[in-house]
């Protein structure tokens, strides 16, 4: 099965691992715990609550002003659980430091913030493949870089930075998957843009400072609002309700002149139930590689009301970035002595253009609502407004005025003139969300729910500077189109318990997308008598139906452990560029997907172990192949058959009370059963001689590396903490034909995270001042890049383009909280 996966690939793999198979000494000493209970809204103690052990049977009850003291067991988990009548269950997890003290408990009544992402997250009854990321491990990682790059220590994650330092451009992809595929929510709202189906990482600069929790879930996994989820899904939930007041100061540099400020302020839970919270950001990097830079501002305002039985919140948040241009990547030959060099500008005879940048502002407004109809029955709806708008600026030189509608005033000027121009996008993007959930008991709930939304996005041009101006006029616009896309989906999801230990589990969801655009069309037409077709641009639309299902069962074994099994179906239709670059003849066919997932996960007191295998099998998949559409264009087309097939092991264990150690690695065969590869020809003098067709067959699918893995070692004692995390990548190929002279080498990466915080100062909560050292080892490398090329006769002409990482460097934070 996973021949293709070379010996050093795998032994890379193993070292990673090893720590998972290390035996490991118990001994947490007896230690003591004290702290208060209290009511979270009213902050009154709570008398006679009962705290115990987890694992034990160890416990105490509260006094009167809500104060407890118990004695921990040597052979229970180091974890609390904490009941009153009236009051929802709390656990209280020992092993994260500041998680004693002052414990506030919420009425059964109270409906937390989770409420509003709940229904699209997977859970342990659920037979999906997840991981997630609260809020003590996003602070911890959280130095400035982009969302990629705190997720990308988790399973079968690679991503890219096209500065090279993680701020700016950057990119992610799961099990292989590219970020078009990857399904992005925040609060449940749909983020992936509707027409390139991409999320712009760069437009939610310091996002992070606002996350409570992240759930990255693999495969088709539930069903979600927005863009079909085709192998990977990522959900982020905002900040939640914080019961005290408090403040934050964020100030941080580092290498490549990076900067980062934020302010953080919030209300806690007042006792008339209103909290308020906010923060600003401003974020400031050359990058890595030459003229690279990044200018992003942000903020978020969130307030929220709890009433008896209900939940209100608006949050209202914003990104502004500019970004001079890294996305051309470096040529192979030139990368060999110049790791940093940039040719955006260079058109421009002299020094490079100063302003080709991408200027760009995406503004989010979402206001949800959550009522509590009965003790087991709620229901939410949320409204939300995205407006987007900018461009990207870029010189270019010696273009043909024909191009842009500008014909020369004179006969005698010329006909091609180095001009300045800009392409907009200027989008609107809106909706609602339901959902509604009802669980009678234990053995059963259901939840429907689903979502309507509009997007509207202007495409247009503008040459705001030529040499040879022509006929122009200020704000001309040398094209103009607009994209309509609705898109509606409804799902309903059942949970039932067929036996004590079984439960088993059903999502259906269908969804109807319909896009109006401008594209290409044959009308017929008549010359001199003759009829014949001619290519125009016409108005367009196009509307799909996709039915999702997905089923399976989850078997529960003893000490936190379950075993998973889930089948799921997953369609995703075009891309704009597919959709304008070809005609209704051409137009390549939605993709489908077929997901099998296997796995187990079991949680032990100081360790736990997982496995998944998975196989998601592709009908239509769409993949460039340099094949010429009949309006001349290269897109991708539909492959029959294609598959990505694997293994996931993940684990980690507690060595002692300070010492930590956790891997993950993911085993994979990622194939195109058949592919046929089209290559244009010239001969000496360049004379077009059409395209040479090549069959491969089983070839692995491009950037699909067959080996990910990941590894952690943490030691924590009193306020240090120290973390040396490692990642491995094996080869990953530019294109499906499996040419190893056109890939991206393998690369082992090192970074070293140190930090130290300081409690109960006067005047202030904390100090953590954070160190992190990224490359530790100063390797070179690089995480994408891509290859074009012809026949020139006979003989192959390629070029290989690559987006190198940055050596070794630092980024450097320190945290005020009062």
């Amino acid at each position: 099965m996973f021949n293709s996966i070379t010996t050093k690939s795998w032994l890379t793999a193993l070292l990673l691992t090893i720590p998972l198979l290390l035996s490991y000494p118990n001994t947490t000493l007896a230690q003591t715990i004290s702290g208060t209970v209290l009511d979270a809204q009213t902050k009154q103690p709570l008398a006679g609550a009962a705290v115990r052990q987890m694992g034990t049977s160890r416990g105490v009850v509260t006094e009167d002003d809500g104060s407890f003291e118990i004695r921990l067991s040597e052979n229970g988990e180091r974890a609390l659980l904490i009941t009153y009548l009236g009051y929802k269950d709390r656990e209280v997890d020992l092993t994260v430091p500041n998680k004693t003290g002052e414990i506030f408990m919420f009425p059964e009544t109270y409906i937390g913030d989770d409420v509003f992402v709940s229904a699209t997250r997977a859970d342990e009854a659920s037979p999906i493949t997840y991981t997630n990321i609260e809020s003590e491990e996003i602070e911890r990682r959280n130095l400035g870089q982009d969302v990629p790059y705190l997720l990308q220590s988790t399973p079968s994650v690679t991503t890219t930075s096209d500065a090279g330092a993680g701020i700016g451009y950057t990119g992610i992809r799961i099990r292989g998957v590219d970020p078009a595929r990857i399904n992005v929510t925040i609060n449940g709202i749909p983020v992936n843009d509707a027409e390139s189906h991409a999320v712009f990482w760069v437009n939610l600069p310091d996002l992070t400072s606002s996350t409570q929790n992240i759930q990255i879930q693999r495969g088709v996994g539930t069903s979600t609002n927005g863009a079909g989820a085709f192998g990977g899904t990522i959900n982020l939930q905002t900040s939640s309700s914080r019961v005290e007041p408090f403040g934050e100061i964020n100030t941080g540099f580092g290498s490549f002149n990076t900067q980062k400020y934020n302010v953080k302020l919030g209300s806690g839970l007042m006792e008339n139930g209103w909290q308020f919270e906010g923060r600003l950001s401003k974020i400031d990097s050359d990058g890595f590689i030459d003229r690279a830079a990044s200018d992003l501002d942000s903020y978020f305002l969130s307030a929220s009301r709890h009433g008896e039985r209900s939940l209100l919140r608006a949050d209202v948040f914003s990104g502004k970035e500019r970004t001079y241009q890294a996305w051309y990547g470096i040529e192979e030959s030139v990368l060999e002595n110049d790791r940093t060099f940039n040719e955006a500008g260079t058109e421009k005879d002299g020094e490079p253009y100063e302003d080709q940048v991408d200027n760009y502002q995406q503004n989010y407004y979402q206001l949800h609502y959550s009522y509590k109809l009965s003790d087991s029955w709620n229901a939410n709806l949320s409204a939300f407004y995205t407006k987007g708008f900018g461009y990207y600026e870029e010189y270019k030189a010696d273009e043909d005025l024909a191009d842009y509608g500008i014909t020369p005033l004179i006969p005698s000027t010329p006909a091609e003139s180095d001009l300045v121009r800009r392409r907009w996008l200027d989008n609107d993007f809106y909706g609602s969300i339901f959902s509604t959930r009802f669980t009678p008991n234990d053995t059963w709930n259901v939840t429907f729910g689903g979502g309507y939304t509009y997007y509207d996005g202007a495409h247009f041009g503008e040459v705001i500077w030529a040499r040879y101006a022509g006929d122009s006029e200020t704000e001309d616009r040398y094209y103009d189109n607009d994209g309509i896309k609705k898109d509606l989906n409804l799902y309903g999801k059942l949970q039932l318990k067929l036996s004590e230990k079984l439960n088993s589990y059903v999502d259906l969801q269908v969804r109807g997308v319909n896009y109006e655009f401008l594209g290409n069309g044959f009308v017929q037409s008549s010359t001199g008598g003759n009829v014949r077709d001619s290519l125009v641009a016409i108005q367009q639309d196009d509307q799909l139906t996709f039915f999702n299902p997905k089923f399976g069962f989850v078997y529960s074994l003893p000490e936190k452990q379950r075993i998973y099994a889930s089948f799921a179906i997953g369609g995703k239709e075009p891309t704009r560029d597919e959709y304008v670059d070809s005609t209704p003849q051409s137009r390549p066919d939605p993709e489908r997907l077929y997901n099998v997932e296997l796995g187990y996960r079991g949680d032990f007191s100081r360790h736990y172990l997982g496995a998944n295998i998975y196989g998601m099998f592709y009908r239509d998949q769409l993949v460039p192949t340099g094949a010429i559409n009949d309006v001349g264009e290269i897109v991708r087309e539909n492959v029959p058959e294609s598959y990505r097939i694997g293994l996931e092991l993940q684990g980690g264990v507690s060595l002692s009370e300070h010492l930590s150690v956790s891997a993950n690695a993911t085993f994979s065969q990622n194939k195109i059963v058949e592919y046929t590869q089209f290559t244009d020809q010239y001969d000496a003098n360049f004379n077009y001689l059409g395209q040479q067709a090549t069959t491969y067959e089983d070839s692995d699918i491009a950037f699909s590396p067959s080996v990910i893995g990941n590894g952690v070692i943490g030691y924590q004692s009193g306020g240090w903490n120290a973390e040396l995390i490692s990642k491995y990548v094996s080869r990953q190929y530019l294109d499906n034909t499996q040419t190893e002279s056109s890939s991206i080498d393998p690369y082992f990466v090192n970074d070293l995270r140190l930090s130290y915080s300081l409690d109960s100062i006067s005047l202030l909560e904390g100090i953590t001042a954070t160190l992190q050292v990224n490359n530790l080892f100063d390797h070179e490398y690089e995480t994408n890049g891509y290859t074009f090329g012809w026949l020139e006769s006979g003989e192959p002409v390629f070029y290989n383009y690559y987006y190198p990482q940055a050596g070794t460097n630092f980024l450097f934070k320190v945290t005020w909280k009062f």
